[in-house]
């Protein structure tokens, strides 16, 4: 299948290609679903899909297996494209003695429903958890399948910022995608006694809200009881005061202040009541005037939908960071998307709040951003069939904006004092879907360059064959940041000198030349490009990267080298450099840890 209905149903269907079936119970003994992977056995084929089958049916139901149990185990699925394995229901026991088995390589308490189908191009998935080790986390290996059959991999980075190091899915064969913020608000305002005005959200949007101002109670101020009846309640931190509480106690509208932990990014909530929802920084001001006055006065106006925000994109505040702890020589996120108050198709079953009971709402979350690149790449795919996931990520990740629509850096909403945001935080940048189409060059990597990567992981080959489900061997290793990646995480002591090479391939004009544009590098780093062509006698060092056609590929070096008594600021710094010719500029990030 290659029409755009593909890609659409991949966009919907594929967030919840993972699920864990119920748990069963039979006679007392608890059934629990295991999804178990195999290796071949040596020298032998399955040419039909039933030869395979019978197979997994021969492991399951063996003597071995059944006889330690009353109950037999049920088979639940059969995998074909994603590992060579299946997912069952089993006893704890059967499990152990699956386990014994010579030809299992492991067996897990959890089930991936997955299934990679001939004619998917795309996949979006909205799962995550905490940084582990690639060969136990499902979705690794999962999407390194998918990868191996050509498909992309967008997923989501997961929502636990502002706080570091608390990404998910940092595989380098996935992108991994934070979330930010697009120019649409549904604007409230609230204005105050003293005067002053606070902008904030609020999807219910009344018409015959009477806008004259009300009594401003706190009901949390000195923890005595207040009564609301008919005033205007502050509530500090959105998470723990709802607008159901208010109505129910007789307020006649609410201001949702942010915690610290949330900042400035403020939500369109379907509120049951006149509300706004405003951040950290806001409530903080509102606080003050309340501590002011003994008789504090509020009101809130609503000014609907308002486009043209010019300080998007800005990094969502729960949207989480880097440094990538799985791999550090990886760079993570790749990239950021829209993740915050995204009008989504909605399941009834998913809340069990009455005003969410509609097809569809406005929510948040890496989960929205995650599809809308997964998106950009099934558009990218049926104008570039014969790209690779790798290349597609690529395109994205080079193109990428690191400017809100002021063209002011983007900034990071945890702080009320919306500083700039780095690196660890939107990787590569904002994502820009027509730049992408048209990158110029793409940083290529096929199936085979993970495994030396994986080998340099310190990876034994028995793990490294649970994530690529074929036999390897690490004669060859590289360091992470080796890999043939669209950035750089590079970590130097002091007096440390670091060289890694990159091969471009050409994707745009045939005979093109492209020159260093920008290069920046932290204090106390030097960088030096080396480029050329092999002549039969090593590269000959010029400073340029020089095409003759599409698709053909030149390798060029970077060395980063640290000043042995320079300080530096802060365990960790960034940098980037640029490719430039004519319309294409092709951006490269880099990370530094300073040891």
């Amino acid at each position: 299948m290659s029409s755009i209905i593909a890609y659409v149903l991949v966009l919907i269907t594929c967030t919840t290609i993972f699920q864990i079936p119920p748990t069963c119970k039979a006679d007392d003994i608890e059934l629990e679903t295991y999804i178990v992977q195999l290796t071949s056995p040596q020298g032998q084929e399955f040419s039909q899909p039933r030869d395979l089958e019978e197979w997994y049916k021969s492991l399951l139901f063996s003597e071995t297996v059944v006889s330690v149990s009353n109950e037999k185990p049920i088979m639940i699925h059969m995998y074909h494209h994603v590992i060579t394995g299946f997912a069952a229901k089993m006893s704890a026991q059967q499990a152990k003695a699956m386990e014994n088995m010579t030809e299992v390589l492991s067996i897990r308490s959890e089930s991936m429903d997955a299934a990679i189908e001939d004619g998917v191009d795309v996949l979006s998935v909205s799962l995550g958890g905490p940084s582990s080790q690639f060969y136990e986390d499902i979705i690794v290996i999962a999407s390194f399948a998918a990868m191996q059959k050509g498909i992309f991999v967008s997923c989501s980075a997961g929502n636990s910022g502002p706080y570091n190091s608390t990404l998910s899915n940092e595989a380098p064969w996935v992108l991994t995608v934070a979330a930010s913020t697009i120019d649409r608000r549904i604007r409230t305002t609230v204005y105050l006694g003293n005067n002053k005005s606070y902008d904030g959200e609020s999807l219910y949007q009344p018409k015959n809200f009477n806008h004259k101002f009300r009594p401003l109670v706190y009901p949390g101020k000195d923890g005595k009881l207040v009564d609301v009846k008919g005033k205007v309640v502050f509530c500090d931190g959105s998470r723990r005061c709802t607008s159901e509480h208010v109505k129910a106690a007789g307020g006649a509208a609410v201001i949702l202040a942010n915690d610290k932990h949330f900042g400035e990014t403020t939500i369109a909530e379907a509120h049951v009541l006149p509300a706004s929802d405003v951040g950290y920084g806001e409530g903080i001001e509102i606080k003050k005037y309340l501590n002011s006055t003994s008789s504090p006065v509020a009101t809130i106006l609503f000014h609907g939908t308002v486009l043209g925000i010019n300080t998007a994109p800005e990094l969502a505040s729960f949207s989480s960071r880097g440094p990538n702890s799985a791999s550090p020589g990886i760079l993570k996120p790749d990239i950021t998307g829209p993740g915050v108050n995204i009008l989504a198709a909605w399941s009834k079953s998913d809340d069990n709040n009455t005003r969410n009971k509609a097809h569809f709402h406005v929510t948040y979350g890496t989960s929205m951003s995650c599809p809308h690149l997964a998106g950009v790449a099934a558009l990218m795919k049926r104008e570039h069939p014969d790209w690779s996931p790798a290349a597609i990520k690529s395109a994205i990740m080079t193109t990428a904006s690191q400017v809100s629509l002021n063209n002011h850096a983007i900034v990071d909403q945890s702080d009320p004092r919306l500083l700039p945001t780095d690196v660890f935080g939107i990787g590569s940048g904002h994502v820009n879907p027509s730049k992408s189409n048209d990158p110029g060059l793409v940083f290529d990597i096929q199936p085979s360059d993970y495994i030396p990567y994986l080998c340099g992981l310190g990876y034994t080959q028995k793990q490294i064959e649970l994530i690529t489900n074929k036999k390897v061997s690490c004669s060859k290793t590289i360091p992470e940041a080796q890999l043939n990646y669209p950035s750089f995480a590079v970590s130097l002591k002091r007096g440390d000198s670091k060289t890694y090479s990159r091969t471009v391939t050409n994707v745009g004009m045939s005979n093109s030349t492209y020159t260093v544009g920008e290069i920046h590098v932290p204090h106390g780093v030097k960088l030096v490009v080396s480029t050329g062509t092999d002549t039969g006698f090593g590269l000959s060092q010029v400073h340029e990267l020089s095409f003759t056609a599409v698709q053909q590929k030149v390798t060029y070096s970077i060395t980063f080298s640290r000043d042995a008594t320079a300080e530096v600021n802060g365990p960790y710094s960034q940098g980037h450099m640029t490719w430039v010719s004519g319309q294409y500029s092709v951006r490269t990030p880099f990370s530094f840890k300073f040891e």
